[in-house]
């Protein structure tokens, strides 16, 4: 059990916060206008992460809406795995079942 833990600590939940944090850039990219979206490559990609990306961050979407225009859900789904990673996993569970 406490390598199944393990790796969804090593590898699921950090990969999970690297693809919010490359959907953020590259939505930061789009919106100055230095990635196109009529280049078939980037739109993939784009759609790719928004798949991936939307159904964890529509959750804080509903407690905190946007404040000014600028969306936090990110930052709080980062947070929560944060959480979820140093005091659920390593913090209870894995010196439970260690």
């Amino acid at each position: 059990m406490v390598p199944l833990l393990q790796f969804i600590d090593i590898v699921i939940i950090d990969l999970i916060k690297w693809v919010v944090i490359i959907s953020v850039i590259v939505s930061w990219l789009v919106a100055f206008g230095i990635i196109n979206t009529y280049n078939d490559f980037a739109r993939a990609v784009m759609q790719f992460l928004q798949t991936v990306t939307e159904p964890l961050l529509a959750p804080f979407r509903s407690i905190v809406p946007p404040i000014n225009g600028v969306d936090l859900s990110p930052l709080l789904l980062i947070l929560f795995l944060i959480f979820l990673q140093w005091v659920v996993i390593r913090g209870w569970l894995i010196p439970l079942f260690a």
